[in-house]
């Protein structure tokens, strides 16, 4: 669960500069939320490894 709460808190870190870039054009912005678009893959990815082995662990 600690991992989502930081997947949430990533998604909101990115948010003003997603605003600043598709609204105002701000290209700075928009390398930014590249960036933390790359971290939430990162960290989306391994939530779901947990997942999967946290359900591989019950069906033992």
């Amino acid at each position: 669960m600690e991992n989502y709460n930081k997947l949430k808190s990533l998604v909101a870190s990115i948010e003003a500069d997603a605003d600043k870039f598709f609204n105002n054009g701000n290209s700075a912005a928009g390398t930014r939320v590249r960036k933390g678009l790359q971290d939430i893959k990162t960290l989306a990815q391994e939530i779901r490894n947990e997942v999967t082995s946290k359900k591989n662990d019950e069906k033992k």
